[in-house]
């Protein structure tokens, strides 16, 4: 799944992706037409990771407007107040991922200059304009991705192998930062495969990430899919596990955004996993493009946390089992069965919820922020650091 595998299919000028909500038990592609099918497929987390929904944000509208009449904007200010329009709407489709609105604030420059230095410019130029830096997001993501991995990678063979030791070493990763997150590759899961390819890695294990176990619907697909040597555990085991393997060396992690000091807000369940990796001595990463940081907030105090609906916490969801060893197929020979999907509740009715999505990590519990320019371990210094290397 390393390249071949995505959950973002462009091909200009129609944009389709995995809808992640059926994943692992069936692979189904469905076409986002225009900004309303990119809302809705961020907001029901049919497409999800932070880089993932700035790249169908932005894709969703090029859609939109390659299928616009020619002559649908009559002058280029109304080309432009239309793609503005809809990039305050589609912003609001997700409030804790960075990538979004760095995004929208990127393109709406875009437009913004493209009217503000040529008087004669045309409303298809503007509409070019759009496009062909929506398109360049999507190949700049893939590239992040394979530097972040390479970074990352590298670093901890360096903290972990010596001349004199080239021993494999375990890592451990939370929710889902691959392919099916980003437009290819991954953030945490690139450093995972990065290790792997360089035959440092000698198993992964994946936390189930609860209420929305996009671990163990979707890391543990690929990984499955990569055959990276893996293992899916409770977020509750964490804790005696590495106490249980010590070779257990990493634990690590995506972003959804990165304040100035290095707080960093991730999938709900990160910040005790970076308290039980400072309790047994390990480095704790996080693994983010630039866009994920955000050097206007000063800490994680300043970070909006979505809260999620109750029913994920109240209900499980899953494919109907027909027997123990069950994969929905018939043994007598018939064809293959679709699976059946159904949501179970496991909680009494009314019961009170409290589901944020995220939560964030105070910066002194991170070894290092490894992004696409390179390691970042002086955190209190990030904003600085980030600034040399932009």
């Amino acid at each position: 799944m390393g390249g071949a595998f995505t959950a973002i299919r462009w091909e200009n000028p129609y944009l389709e992706i995995v809808d992640q909500l059926l994943l692992p038990h069936k692979i189904a592609h469905i076409p986002i037409r225009n900004s309303e099918d990119g809302h809705k497929a961020i907001v029901t987390m049919q497409t999800r990771g932070a880089p993932a929904i700035a790249i169908v944000a932005a894709l969703s509208l090029a859609a939109e407007l390659l299928a616009l009449p020619k002559e649908y904007f009559k002058t280029a200010a109304d080309a432009s107040d239309y793609i503005i329009s809809k990039l305050k709407y589609l912003s609001t489709s997700r409030p804790t991922a960075v990538n979004l609105f760095d995004a929208v604030n990127k393109l709406t420059a875009v437009v913004t200059k493209a009217i503000e230095t040529d008087d004669s410019v045309s409303p298809q130029d503007i509409v070019k304009a759009y496009i062909n830096s929506s398109e360049a997001m999507l190949e700049a993501d893939i590239s992040d991705n394979k530097a972040i991995g390479k970074h990352g990678a590298k670093y901890l063979i360096n903290r972990n192998t010596s001349e004199s030791t080239h021993q494999k070493f375990k890592v451990l990763t939370h929710c889902n930062t691959g392919s099916l997150a980003t437009a290819g590759y991954g953030t945490a899961l690139g450093i995972i495969r990065s290790l792997n390819e360089d035959g440092a890695l000698s198993h992964a294990f994946c936390t189930e990430t609860r209420p929305y176990n996009q671990g163990s619907r979707l890391t543990a697909f690929e990984l499955q899919q990569d055959n990276i040597p893996s293992t899916l555990v409770c977020d509750s085991a964490v804790s005696f596990l590495l106490k249980q393997n010590p070779d257990i060396r990493a634990i690590v992690v995506g972003a959804d955004r990165v304040a100035a000091n290095g707080d960093t807000a991730n999938k709900i369940g990160t910040y005790q996993l970076a308290l039980a990796a400072k309790a047994h001595n390990i480095d704790f990463i996080v693994a983010a493009p630039t866009t994920s940081i955000d050097l206007n907030i000063t800490n994680g105090d300043q970070i909006i946390v979505e809260q999620r609906k109750s029913t994920e916490v109240t209900c499980v969801s899953g494919k109907l089992l027909i027997g123990p060893e069950d994969d929905n197929t018939k043994t007598n020979g018939e064809a293959e069965q679709q699976p059946q999907l159904l949501a179970v509740r496991v909680a009494p009715q009314g019961v009170s919820v409290w589901n944020p999505s995220f939560d964030v990590t105070p910066a002194e519990l991170i070894t290092a922020v490894v992004t696409e320019k390179g390691v970042i371990t002086d955190l209190p210094n990030l904003k600085k650091e980030v600034e040399s290397k932009s």
